[in-house]
């Protein structure tokens, strides 16, 4: 749902096969968001054959836009054969997009737990899927508190 620039430099490169071909309909929705006081936006979302995690702000060209929510990306669990954790398209995503907290491309799954007081999101990556045994561990843990708008790491 984040607005996601992966060209270094002045130039832009959104693909516009996510929510940046539809920036009217995600303006509308960051909205209602907005305008209704919701606390705690969370969007759990996928596809993208990589793991990010990232502040939802009305305007994505300011840095100082505060935040209306968190998105938490998931990876797929084995295409893409074993991911890296960084390549040339996640060090653009990091460098061209403030609201972008956290990128990764291992293999693997998000865990979510949410209590009255925060929601925590945990990225786990497996070293390898293209041979049997690989191991899971935790790369990042990230959260949202309750009244914080926002993604944190933890």
């Amino acid at each position: 749902m984040a607005q996601l620039d992966r060209r270094t430099g002045p130039d832009f490169e959104l693909p516009m096969d996510t929510w940046n071909g539809y920036a009217a309909s995600r303006d509308r929705v960051l909205s209602g968001v907005r305008d209704r006081g919701v606390r705690n936006f969370v969007v759990l979302t996928g596809d993208l054959h990589r793991s990010i995690a990232s502040d939802l702000r009305m305007n994505f060209a300011d840095p100082a836009a505060p935040a209306v929510g968190s998105e938490f990306v998931t990876t797929s669990i084995s295409s893409g054969k074993d991911g890296v954790d960084e390549d040339a398209t996640g060090r653009a995503l990091l460098a061209e997009n403030p609201h972008v907290k956290f990128q990764n491309v291992r293999r693997g799954y998000l865990s979510c737990r949410l209590d009255r007081s925060r929601w925590t999101s945990e990225f786990r990556i497996v070293d390898r899927v293209t041979t049997p045994g690989g191991t899971a561990s935790t790369r990042a843990t990230l959260v949202v508190e309750d009244g914080r708008p926002g993604t944190h790491l933890a």
